[in-house]
C-alpha cells in the first residue's frame, strides 16, 4: 500500500462517526474525492457521493458505509456518572475497561467505561454478563452539574480512536468495520480514474447508518438510480481460536478479498468479479450466504426496479470490538480489484441474469 493510501485509511479510522454523527469524516471523503471526481455532493441524509463521467450510459455505484457503532449519552446521575445507550450492536463485555472519547460541540472529552470491580461483585453478579445499563462513564466530574458543563445528552462516544501495527502487514483500531471497505471504494473509484477514459458513469457513495438499519445505501442509491452497484464491507476472519469453519466458512486474513456468492449478489457481477482479479493477478476469496446480507449490498440490490449488485469483503478478526484486526494488503488489493472491475465495464451490457 502506498503510504499516502495508508495515512488516508489511518485518517479515516482516527476521525469519529458515530451513526447519526458522521459529518467529520465525511468532510475527509468530500476533500479526498474533491481530487478525482467531477462532481462532489453530499444529500439530505448525509451520504457523500463522488461522481465521474456521469452522463455515460452505464451507471456504476461503489457503496461503502462510513459510520461505526458507538454509544449516545443517555442519563447525568448526580454524582456526574454517565449512563449511555448503544448506537448499533455492542456486545457490552467489549466495553467494560475502555477508554472512551464524547464528542461534545467544544471537541472530544476523555472519559473511562467502568463497572464495579470484580472483588465487590457477588457471587452471582459474577455469573451474569454485564448490561449496557450496568456500566457507566466516568469523565472525572465533580457533580451533575459539573458534568453538563462540558457534555449533554445526546452527545455521541466512541471508543479511544487509534491504529496499532502488528506483524505482517496487519492492522488493528475501532471501526475497521467499515472504514476499511469506505477507504477501499474510494480508492477504487480513484485508482479506476487515474487508469483513464472511463467505459461507464462512475459513482462512489460513502453511506451513513448503515449500522442502524442500512438506510444510506438505500437513499444514496435511490438518487444514483444505478444499473450495477457493488457494496464492500468487511465479513468475519474465521482464521482464529473457537471459530467453526464448517458454520462460517473458510477466511483468512493476507489471502485476498472476498467476493461473496448467493441471492443477493448477482451472477454476473459475480462472474465479472472473478474474471477482473484472475486478468489482473489479484488474489481473492470465495463467501457464500444464502440470506440477504446484513449489510449494504442488502439494499441495493432491492433499489427502485432492482440492481445488479455484488458484494466483496474485507477480511477482519473481533468485529465490532476495540481491536479489529485486518491485514493492510487485503485492502489494497480490494481498492485494485474494484478498479479492475469498473475498467471492464466496457460496451452495451445487459443485466439480465
Amino acid at each position: 500500500m502506498e503510504s499516502a493510501a495508508r495515512e488516508f485509511l489511518f485518517r479515516l479510522l482516527k476521525t469519529p462517526s458515530p451513526s447519526g454523527y458522521e459529518q467529520p469524516i465525511q468532510h475527509l471523503v468530500r476533500e479526498y474525492l474533491a481530487g478525482c471526481a467531477d462532481t462532489v455532493t453530499t444529500d439530505s441524509h448525509g451520504n457523500v457521493i463522488g461522481a465521474k463521467n456521469a452522463a455515460a450510459a452505464t451507471r456504476m455505484l461503489l457503496a461503502g458505509h462510513c459510520d461505526q457503532i458507538g454509544l449516545i449519552i443517555q442519563y447525568i446521575d448526580a454524582d456526574g456518572f454517565i449512563s449511555v445507550q448503544p448506537i448499533g450492536g455492542w456486545d457490552p463485555i467489549q466495553l467494560v475497561g475502555s477508554r472512551v472519547a464524547i464528542w461534545t460541540a467544544s471537541g472530544p472529552v476523555t472519559g473511562v467505561m467502568s463497572r464495579k470491580p470484580i472483588h465487590l461483585l457477588t457471587e452471582e453478579e459474577r455469573k451474569v454478563i454485564p448490561k449496557m445499563k450496568d456500566l457507566w462513564i466516568d469523565i472525572g466530574a465533580e457533580n451533575k452539574a459539573d458534568c453538563e458543563s462540558v457534555v449533554r445528552v445526546g452527545d455521541a462516544v466512541t471508543l479511544e480512536l487509534e491504529v496499532r501495527q502488528l506483524r505482517h502487514n496487519l492492522a488493528c483500531s475501532v471501526a475497521m468495520d467499515d472504514k476499511v471497505g469506505l477507504w477501499a471504494v474510494l480508492e477504487g473509484f480513484r485508482r479506476a480514474v487515474a487508469a483513464g477514459p472511463l467505459p461507464c458513469a462512475l459513482f462512489v457513495a460513502s453511506t451513513v447508518q448503515e449500522e442502524i438499519g442500512l438506510r444510506g445505501a438505500q437513499t444514496s442509491c435511490y438518487g444514483v438510480d444505478p444499473h450495477v452497484a457493488i457494496a464492500v464491507d468487511v465479513t468475519h476472519a474465521t482464521d482464529c481460536p473457537t471459530i467453526d469453519k464448517k458454520a462460517e466458512g473458510d477466511i483468512a486474513l493476507g489471502k485476498g478479498p472476498v467476493i461473496y456468492r448467493g441471492p443477493n449478489m448477482h451472477p454476473g457481477v459475480v462472474d465479472r468479479l472473478f474474471a477482473a482479479a484472475k486478468a489482473g493477478d489479484i488474489p481473492v476469496q470465495t463467501g457464500a450466504s444464502g440470506r440477504a446480507q446484513p449489510n449494504d449490498a442488502n439494499v441495493l440490490q432491492t433499489t427502485r426496479a432492482g440492481v445488479a449488485t455484488g458484494l466483496v469483503s474485507v477480511p477482519n478478526r473481533y468485529m465490532h470490538s476495540a481491536v479489529e484486526t485486518i491485514s493492510l494488503d487485503d485492502a489494497d488489493h480490494t481498492a485494485d480489484l474494484l478498479a479492475a472491475f469498473i475498467r471492464g465495464l466496457e460496451g452495451p451490457i445487459s443485466w439480465a441474469p
